[in-house]
């Protein structure tokens, strides 16, 4: 096993696991409000029991909160799926749009405890042919790197263009990419990913923003 082959296993063994512990949290704080809705029918129950009367609108609220959370249960788990899934094939084709859409929610808890908007261009209509799993550790780490030179603006622009035979990815309006305080990009393991998956990766602060050209992947 070379350098690329160590730093892409374990550096996707950590990925997983940062995203599993944040599915993870997700799911315990459903469950921290289901719980506390649970106590509040127990309340209810408990002056019913000694004659006081029940009000309806307060339980319509609290049966629609935990409708809620379940709906929310349901989304984080369907998110976790097609995360897990990621990793079944090493060559398969994939919705471009769809890779983004599972990158926004999966990366939505660290987004929002960094206080960052993400503006998500439209969906372009187009499929890539590359390993689902390694293509999303990639860009999670630019979209990790995007969060920390993004600016006072706060906003990452993220978009997905069709061009010949790849797709392009693009983090855009980061305002701060030339300062002291900005790390290193790309560093070994983004060159790693990005020669795994044939993808170049570019980081342009005249235009402020970093790009991903990957092209269509032919061989497993």
């Amino acid at each position: 096993m070379n350098i690329q082959e160590v730093q892409i296993g374990l550096g996707g063994v950590q990925f997983f696991g940062k995203m599993a512990a944040s599915i993870s949290h997700e799911i315990k704080n459903v469950l921290a409000i289901i719980n506390e809705n649970a106590g509040l029918l127990e309340d209810i129950c408990f002056m019913a029991e000694r004659g006081k009367p029940i009000d309806p609108d307060r339980l319509k609220r609290l049966s629609g909160s935990v409708k809620d959370q379940i709906r929310r249960a349901d989304h984080i788990m369907t998110v976790m799926n097609r995360f897990a899934h990621s990793v079944d094939e090493a060559t398969v084709s994939i919705d471009v749009s769809e890779v983004l859409e599972l990158l926004v929610s999966l990366s939505a808890r660290f987004v929002a405890m960094r206080g960052v908007v993400l503006e998500v261009g439209k969906p372009v209509g187009a499929t890539i042919t590359t390993f689902p799993f390694v293509l999303l550790n990639l860009l999670w780490l630019c979209l990790d790197y995007a969060m920390a030179v993004v600016g006072p603006g706060k906003t990452i622009e993220l978009l997905a263009e069709k061009t010949g035979d790849g797709v392009w990815f693009r983090f855009c309006k980061l305002e701060n990419m030339e300062t002291d305080a900005a790390p290193l990009f790309p560093a070994e393991r983004e060159a790693a990913l990005g020669q795994a998956l044939h993808a170049q990766i570019f980081r342009d602060p005249a235009a402020r923003e970093v790009r991903v050209l990957l092209a269509q992947r032919r061989n497993a």
